[in-house]
């Protein structure tokens, strides 16, 4: 997949049309659907703009490895937050249980987990 099919698959999936999408970066409908279709080459000034705009994973948009989107803290507070106004009891104890743990206890849970990714195959977060 060319950058341009990585820029029409973002705008796409985020429901945008081309005068949309372009608008936040600076850009004419006419000059993104260029870039969609490989007539222009991507600038790196347009990369950047529209990973910071739509918090597009700087990697994945120029040579389509790993995820589309970066997860922004606001996403995650977002998520917290319909945790704690649903109805799933098991879901918001988890997170109050989380909120209660003072630091060696949080310590504790971190070197358990490291163990579990490793046992699994992975490799914690350094």
């Amino acid at each position: 997949m060319t950058q341009g099919e990585r820029i029409k698959e973002i705008r796409k999936s985020l429901g945008l049309t081309l005068e949309k999408f372009g608008e936040k970066i600076g850009m004419k409908k006419n000059s993104v659907s260029q870039l969609e279709n490989g007539k222009n080459s991507v600038t790196e000034q347009v990369i950047k703009s529209i990973c910071r705009e739509y918090s597009v994973d700087y990697v994945w948009l120029t040579t389509g490895e790993g995820e589309m989107f970066i997860e922004s803290d606001d996403d995650i507070i977002e998520t917290i937050d319909r945790i704690m106004i649903g109805e799933n009891e098991f879901h918001k104890n988890l997170f109050k249980t989380f909120a209660r743990l003072d630091e060696s206890e949080l310590l504790a849970l971190e070197s358990i987990m490291n163990k579990a990714i490793e046992f699994f195959g992975g490799k914690p977060d350094e």
